[in-house]
């Protein structure tokens, strides 16, 4: 059972950068899976839109742009399932965010 603290902390972790610093932290002695997975999800569509960003000013406005909406996309449906206190599931890139950013656990 997923507590209301757990909930706050999932959701405060998608609300800006800043926010996902201080979910960080407040996770940090619950070590709450289920904020963790929220945690690394925002720093994995963080880092997917400054992807879009550098594209947008370095390689193809456009490829920006579609990755800028995609990010976009995932964002508002992860923040929805936090709201809820469930945890989103994206093709491929769940699975490689919970991979790549260990060291957010």
């Amino acid at each position: 059972m997923i507590t209301q603290q757990e909930k706050t902390i999932g959701l405060i972790s998608y609300l800006t950068f800043v926010g996902m610093i201080i979910a960080y932290f407040m996770n940090k002695d619950l070590k709450s899976t289920y904020a963790t997975y929220h945690i690394k999800t925002m720093f994995g569509l963080v880092i997917l839109l400054f992807i879009s960003v550098v594209t947008q000013g370095n390689i193809h406005l456009v490829t920006g742009e579609i990755i800028f909406v995609i990010a976009f996309v995932l964002w508002a449906i992860a923040i929805f399932h936090a709201l809820q206190g469930k945890v989103v599931v994206f093709p491929y890139f769940s699975e490689k965010f919970q991979q790549w950013f260990t060291f957010l656990d």
